[in-house]
């Protein structure tokens, strides 16, 4: 007979290996007035993530799977061998409260009746995770769901009932169902029920577990009096896995096994569910989406406005009406395919040199097309014509959406992030030390913040410590605070998760040292405290291609700078009426042409004997406000790890800004 124990903890790991040994650690001092296991599934991790945990971690049950066997079938392997009266299931990207697993053990004594129960589950940011408390996809509740009428009325007990976003988040309360990330069931209720149903590969399985929990008899509650900070979907970004469609699938599986007594009530459903769907899809495609659309139009325009110029100076009667389908949609289209084989067409960017190139393509492929089909051959001139327009518009398109409206372009580098450390110990000086001096991303250590206010105004080491624990509100407000980095040595998991909580509208990013201060855990990367050797390191602008554009920009501009504005600037600066940057900067224009300047680029390239960080710049980050006074060898690095023309004319920008808006000075 198996010895039982207070409780079993099963994580199913998937490539977090940083993550689950955050989550290891916080359970050593959450359970440790228990009797209890951890058993870890590995879903065939590519990280190291098995060789990790068999070094780091001793007495742990570990599972190795050959291949991903999904959430629900991998998290059964664990039950099956689970010893504990209670059995908790938790994501490895979590990490829990000193008090959580007591706190939930305490809760299932004095509520017999509960089978199935999670906690307060946080964002990093200290927001609420919605699904940590929800209800079941009944026809109102999804359609309120999927037409929005739950995000725009969220305090309404009609409409906001799929997340009861209308319900106290700081109350216990039953529930339909609790997230899968954290679950806490007794162990009756599994030798009841079994475990999850393995049809589900991921999402929906704790949807499913949840109802047949409740057919059984059993209660689901939400416990508020503990918490867990999850970094939702670490697993699923680091795997090839299209999480939109497993979601939805799962969402008509559930809903075709548990909800479909009615067949009007599964169809509609079933459409809800696919349309919520389509609308996701959109919305992570919608920048592809936009730039099909307005490159459709903008051919079509193109070609409308070369057909009427050219019927308007010859004798040429223009496209006969019968041919408008084909004429106004087989060329554009064309196109739009050649630009998809180009890449043209990204979520997350609109490419100026990319559509260019495909503009070049398709214009010979239509050429060639008219031989084949020469009865819609009409004129060779008014292709030519489109094709000339279409290099100005579908590149002024994508100028204005970048320099106008910011679309596609990445605006975190022009932000150093400004960044507190919790602690004031020599670990905390350490790591503030080492971001300081990290060449692959730009911190600005603002400072530290203490455990009580009797050390704010103090220093330690270099460090000046901002504030403490108790207000370190007020010190993000006014610092504008971009991330918190905490260090396990100096706060319980409790407190962190007590600070994170209160700072949940803050917008800031709360960050985790890894126990053996090799690595920092955040909601969207992990990095490596160690540096790579900087002569290994790769950037844009030592690129052929990066160098070439970034040449023929510098001359384009400079000529045009030289023709049209050089020589009013010359007659201002001879007249004695004193310079300004702006000044300045122009009258040097004319040394881009000696090869060795550029527009912008670091200030003394030639500090950098290993690294080839571009030309002399006239501006460049160490100019922009933003930057001014800080490393100038870290932000020529930054510079030239990310440069692109769109970095280049950002810099530009904002540097003529400042040179136009500051005081003159004496010559």
């Amino acid at each position: 007979m198996r010895q039982e124990l207070d409780l079993s903890i099963i994580i199913v790991n998937y490539n977090v290996k940083e993550f689950l040994q955050n989550l290891i650690h916080s359970i050593h001092k959450a359970a440790q007035n228990l009797h209890y296991e951890i058993i870890i599934i590995d879903n065939a991790s590519s990280d190291g993530s098995v060789e990790f945990i068999s070094e780091k971690f001793t007495g742990i049950h570990l599972i190795v799977n050959s291949e991903n066997l999904g959430f629900g079938k991998a998290n059964n392997q664990g039950l099956k061998i689970a010893k504990g009266k209670y059995f908790l299931l938790i994501n490895p990207d979590s990490i829990v409260g000193e008090d959580t697993c007591v706190k939930m053990i305490s809760f299932f004594e004095s509520h017999p009746l509960v089978g199935l129960a999670g906690c307060k589950i946080l964002n990093p940011d200290g927001t609420l995770q919605l699904a940590c408390r929800r209800s079941f996809p009944g026809l109102w509740t999804s359609f309120c769901k999927v037409t929005g009428l739950s995000s725009l009325f969220p305090n309404s007990r009609l409409l906001a009932r799929y997340n009861l976003t209308y319900k106290d988040k700081n109350k216990s309360y039953e529930v339909d169902a609790i997230s899968g990330s954290f679950m806490m069931m007794k162990r009756e209720v599994y030798e009841k029920i079994g475990g999850f149903d393995e049809d589900f590969f991921m999402y929906g399985e704790d949807l499913d577990l949840c109802y047949r929990i409740q057919k059984a008899g059993y209660k689901v509650f939400y416990v508020h009096e503990t918490q867990v900070i999850h970094y939702k979907g670490e697993s699923t970004r680091r795997s090839s896995i299209d999480e939109t469609k497993f979601f939805y699938d799962a969402m008509n599986l559930f809903v075709k096994k548990h909800l479909s007594g009615s067949a009007l009530i599964h169809f509609i459903l079933r459409t809800a569910i696919g349309g919520r769907k389509f609308i996701t899809f959109m919305g992570k495609k919608k920048l592809v989406f936009l730039g099909v659309v307005l490159d459709f139009i903008f051919y079509d325009l193109c070609l409308f406005l070369s057909a009427s110029f050219y019927e308007s100076i010859t004798t040429w009667k223009g496209f006969p009406q019968f041919s408008f389908p084909i004429v106004y949609t087989v060329p554009a289209i064309s196109y739009i395919i050649v630009a998809t084989a180009f890449g043209v067409y990204r979520r997350d960017s609109l490419s100026v040199l990319k559509s260019l190139a495909a503009v070049f393509i398709s214009f010979f492929i239509l050429s060639s097309l008219t031989f084949f089909f020469k009865e819609f051959a009409y004129s060779r001139a008014v292709v030519i014509i489109t094709y000339l327009l279409l290099f100005i518009t579908l590149v002024l398109w994508r100028v204005i959406l970048k320099l106008g409206f910011g679309v596609g372009i990445k605006k975190e580098l022009f932000a150093a992030k400004k960044t507190l450390i919790v602690g004031i110990n020599d670990t905390a000086i350490k790591i503030a030390d080492t971001l300081k001096s990290r060449q692959t991303d730009y911190h600005s250590i603002i400072g530290l913040i203490s455990l009580t206010s009797k050390e704010i105004g103090k220093t330690f080491g270099q460090w000046e410590v901002m504030g403490s624990v108790e207000n370190i509100v007020k010190v993000i407000r006014e610092r504008k605070i971009d991330e918190v980095i905490f260090l396990p040595q100096v706060l319980s998991y409790s407190q962190m998760m007590s600070v994170v909580s209160t700072c949940q509208n803050e917008n800031t990013d709360f960050k985790i040292i890894g126990n053996n201060l090799d690595f920092l855990v955040g909601k969207t990367s992990v990095s490596v405290l160690d540096e790579i050797p900087l002569i290994e390191i790769r950037y844009n602008i030592t690129t052929p291609v990066m160098k070439f554009f970034k040449s023929l920009f510098d001359y384009m501009l400079a000529s045009f700078i030289l023709f049209l504005i050089y020589p009013f600037i010359y007659l201002i600066a001879k007249a004695g009426s004193g310079k300004t940057d702006f000044i300045e900067f122009i009258l040097s224009v004319p040394s881009i042409f000696s090869g060795k300047v550029s527009f912008v680029g670091p200030r003394n390239p030639s500090g950098h004997k290993d690294l080839y960080l571009g030309k002399k710049g006239l501006t460049g980050l160490w100019y922009i406000d933003t930057f001014e006074g800080k490393d100038e060898e870290k932000l020529d690095i930054l510079y030239a790890k990310n440069q692109n023309i769109w970095f280049d004319l950002e810099i530009l920008a904002k540097s003529l800004n400042k040179m136009l808006t500051k005081r003159s000075r004496n010559g």
